[in-house]
């Protein structure tokens, strides 16, 4: 069986992905610029190592993320295309192409870039991850006396571990292009999910919204974030809050 490679495997993703493909018996290396047990050393800002660490792969999943994802993602498929043109599996986000937020056109571009780059592909857009809101609500949480949130506002946050599942069936099967989105089991109102954190951490503060005026603000409000015909997720907030079957 020849190797799988998953950039952004140290990530909060990534981690249990490896964990996950490991576990289905796929010898799995992970892209790093560290040396390290089960690394392959390589660098997508620059490309050094990109080579060496596709070679012998069939399937490469590309989690590694960032400010400059067209461009480090236009690399690692220059290398697969020079390596025998691994199936390549890319987590991209729902509403990339309805949320005016320059991340997410980076993400946009990828996908189009893979669509076009003749590699075998599948492409999963998901929810906002469990983490990324708690790691929001921490940022707002640090005003004194209140919790501000913006008005109208609604997710429907996926725990990495159902992303790393459907991840891992994706890479273990056929390429499929752009599959079914993956959500979260829930769709809250920001304000919902903000007195459930501070319920979890035993912190008393009062929630209030704020209007967010912009164009970004009003493509939320719209729900460009949310595909609840898509909520396949297992795992609520409320049990990634307390803990519930983590494996991390």
């Amino acid at each position: 069986m020849a190797d799988t490679l998953v950039t952004g495997g140290t990530g909060t993703l990534g981690r249990v992905l490896v964990e996950r493909l490991r576990a289905a018996g796929r010898p799995t290396r992970v892209l790093s610029r560290r040396p390290g047990e089960g690394h392959a050393v390589g660098d997508l800002a620059t490309g050094e190592g990109i080579d060496a660490a596709v070679r012998g792969c069939d399937v490469v999943v590309h989690c590694a993320t960032g400010r400059k994802d067209g461009e480090t993602s236009a690399r690692l498929v220059e290398a697969a295309l020079r390596n025998g043109a691994p199936h390549l599996v890319f987590i991209s986000i729902v509403g990339i192409d309805r949320i005016p937020l320059g991340y997410y056109r980076e993400k946009l571009a990828v996908e189009r870039l893979l669509a076009g780059s003749g590699l075998p592909h599948t492409i999963l857009r998901a929810t906002q991850f469990h983490d990324l809101v708690a790691a929001m609500l921490g940022v707002l949480g640090r005003v004194p006396g209140m919790l501000a949130v913006p008005r109208g506002v609604a997710f429907q946050p996926v725990d990495v571990r159902d992303v790393a599942d459907r991840l891992c069936a994706l890479a273990t099967g056929e390429p499929a292009g752009r599959v079914a989105d993956l959500g979260g089991p829930e769709v809250r109102t920001f304000d919902d999910l903000a007195r459930a954190w501070l319920e979890a951490r035993g912190r008393r503060r009062r929630v209030v919204t704020v209007p967010v005026p912009g164009r970004l603000a009003a493509a939320v409000r719209d729900g460009a974030n949310l595909v609840p015909e898509h909520a396949d997720g297992r795992i609520t907030f409320a049990q990634y809050l307390q803990g519930v079957g983590v494996a991390r």
